[in-house]
């Protein structure tokens, strides 16, 4: 049944036949052969070893099990044991060409592992990875030239590549918390909170009293709840708690670039959306200086200066925007919006006539007219150059309610 399920490729149910056919006769080296054939194909070569060790124990001459364990170990990285049992099939079978091959690569191989170490070792790194990479062809589940290989990325500051090393390596050693650990370390300082936490929990789930695992978990679980506040907060347009628990990231993590990043940003967005555009403006530059090319930053500091009557600059900073995004649809709406301000501004500004903001609803619109009209009605003054310059003012009053209060208009 496992051979005709292994046929179909079932290799699961037939894993589960051949266990059952091991049970039923412990002493048949063909079975455990075929039993590691399919760990091996489901790569699980770690289970496979003791299946083909237990059929050189009873069958020492069946080359084919000894040439296949030869082939696990050197694709394991353990050249030792490989060329000992390459030899072995030489004895019993002297034409041997897959043995013969294989013994022709382990010197070589042997050499390369040697010199990227010491290249390693001497700060070399770009050339520990050549050498590594070529090893690693021949050698794809040794989690020791991985990690190797993952630590020379990390000296040169590509946490991305050194991730693709180490997380095999979770697979290829026996409960590997360490791993994980380093996983979620690369991924906080890649600024990915939530995969650092999926990371760190693996580890826990292995040891859960690891002492560093533990300690970094409850640091990464709180950023990750502050970081979801954060959008929750901006989901339901509640700008001003957006503020503190972004202020919140910055106090936890001051040097985290990344997380720094992001929570400037944050700060740019939610108190450009508060209204506040004094600080608004001071953070979201903030952001522009680490990155220059933030267009959610420009586009937010653009509506900020809009609110506090900074035409000229928030038309450059849509300009900037757009030489980065051109596409963007919110650059192309707040550029539109920026110059038509601008232009109306060297007209007649309403909203500075009536002395309010230009996100002012039609109830403070009304309250800063009825005060102003009081203040400049033509009435109270005796003097005719004093009703003069009274009566126009009270004409620009009227005329800025008239079009304010009119959303049309």
């Amino acid at each position: 049944m496992g051979k005709t399920l292994l046929a179909q490729g079932q290799l699961s149910d037939a894993l589960s036949h051949y266990h059952a056919a091991v049970e039923g006769d412990p002493d048949n080296y063909l079975t455990y052969f075929k039993r590691a054939t399919v760990f091996l194909a489901l790569g699980k070569s770690r289970s496979a070893l003791p299946d083909i060790d237990r059929v050189l124990e009873l069958r020492p001459d069946f080359n084919a099990a000894r040439l296949q364990r030869g082939n696990v170990y050197l694709k394991q990285g353990h050249l030792d044991e490989a060329e000992t049992d390459f030899k072995k099939v030489l004895e019993y079978d002297a034409k041997n060409q897959q043995a013969k091959d294989s013994l022709q690569r382990i010197k070589p191989l042997k050499g390369n592992i040697a010199e990227a170490k010491d290249m390693f070792q001497n700060g070399d790194h770009q050339a520990a990875i050549e050498l590594l990479t070529k090893a690693i062809e021949s050698c794809p589940w040794s989690p020791e030239l991985k990690e190797m290989r993952a630590e020379c990325y990390i000296a040169q500051g590509d946490l991305f590549k050194a991730v693709l090393d180490i997380r095999p390596t979770t697979k290829l050693r026996n409960d590997n918390t360490a791993a994980y650990l380093k996983l979620s370390f690369l991924y906080y300082q890649l600024g990915e909170a939530d995969e650092s936490l999926n990371q760190i929990r693996e580890c826990l789930k292995l040891d859960p009293d690891h002492k560093d695992c533990f300690t970094h978990y409850k640091i990464v679980k709180k950023l990750v709840k502050l970081l979801n506040s954060v959008q929750e907060n901006i989901n339901k347009n509640a700008y001003e708690e957006c503020i503190n628990k972004a202020n919140q990231i910055l106090k936890m993590e001051p040097t985290a670039q990344v997380f720094v990043l992001r929570a400037k940003s944050h700060l740019c967005h939610c108190n450009s959306k508060a209204g506040f555009d004094k600080e608004a403006i001071k953070k979201c530059s903030d952001v522009l200086k680490i990155d220059p090319n933030n267009v959610d930053a420009l586009c937010d500091r653009g509506e900020a200066y809009i609110k506090a009557s900074q035409f000229n600059e928030a038309v450059k900073d849509y300009q900037q925007a757009q030489g980065i995004d051109g596409e963007s649809r919110r650059v192309q709406e707040g550029l539109e919006k920026a110059q038509k301000i601008l232009k109306q501004s060297n007209r007649r500004d309403y909203y500075k006539i009536l002395g309010v903001r230009r996100n002012a609803d039609k109830r403070t619109i009304m309250k800063a007219y009825r005060k102003l009209a009081v203040k400049w009605h033509p009435d109270k003054y005796e003097k005719e150059e004093d009703k003069k310059k009274a009566q126009k003012h009270f004409i620009d009053i009227a005329a800025a309610k008239e079009v304010l209060t009119d959303p049309g208009k």
